[in-house]
């Protein structure tokens, strides 16, 4: 317990799945939570379940008016920010060539540009705390491409490098910046239609692990990456992902 005790930090995307796994987790190692996320009722109810460590607030990532709003909310809240979770995301499916511009341009305002947004509004706000801690989420789609999955991939890959560009920046400063790039979890997003066909006993069961990943688990690594436990980690990548990146494995062995 109290791993990041006294700790302010605001998490988009944190009504349900990953973001709010990571909330609860912070909260119950002592941080107090900002919760940015556009689904109300679940992100109200998180909040309130959480208790007086927690705040709810409408974010939509792809507005700088928004996570400003969010940035000062934390500081008058709770009288500081000490760490960003770039939590929120969101995929669309479809190839290359038939994609349209509408969909992929969607991926990249949320996951891209919401990621850019986040972490020019919350920098100021670290600088004054002293230094802090930036986790942006990623993808094993930020690591290698995925079939059918081209702005994903475009939008994680982007995350990656932001994230290596910006632990330059920020790190006489204080802030430390890293990636954190999971496999499949199971979670909202996973669920939708575009993943229907998929025979998810088969696929899994070529993983190392062989298992689908649970939100609890990025959220512990996302606790290790604000924690003071990771002080000398920037600019690095956070491969959760029950080994798929690993390698290829060829059956009989």
């Amino acid at each position: 317990m109290g791993r990041v005790e006294g700790k302010v930090v605001l998490i988009s995307g944190g009504a349900r799945g990953q973001g709010e796994a990571e909330a609860r987790l912070l909260a119950r190692e002592g941080a107090s939570v900002v919760i940015g996320d556009l689904r109300g009722e679940l992100g109200a109810k998180v909040a309130a379940q959480i208790g007086e460590r927690a705040l709810y607030l409408p974010l939509d990532v792809r507005r700088a008016a928004d996570w400003r709003r969010a940035v000062n909310a934390a500081q008058q809240q709770f009288g500081r920010l000490d760490g960003l979770v770039n939590n929120a995301g969101i995929s669309r499916a479809g190839s290359i060539e038939a994609m349209p511009l509408a969909d992929y341009l969607d991926v990249v305002s949320v996951n891209q540009v919401g990621c850019f947004l986040g972490m020019q509004a919350a920098i100021p706000a670290l600088r004054r705390a002293g230094g802090g801690s930036i986790v942006n989420l990623s993808s094993t789609a930020g690591l290698q491409g995925v079939a059918g999955m081209g702005a994903y991939c475009a939008s994680k890959f982007a995350i990656r490098g932001m994230t290596k560009v910006a632990a330059l920046e920020l790190g006489h400063d204080g802030i430390r910046v890293n990636s954190v790039h999971p496999g499949t979890i199971d979670t909202p997003m996973v669920s939708g239609p575009e993943f229907e066909q998929v025979d998810k006993a088969a696929y899994f069961a070529k993983q190392p692990i062989p298992r689908i990943g649970r939100s609890e688990e990025v959220a512990s690594l996302v606790l290790y990456l604000i924690s003071d436990e990771s002080a000398f980690a920037t600019g690095s990548e956070f491969v959760i992902d029950g080994g798929v990146t690993a390698g290829a494995r060829h059956e009989g062995l």
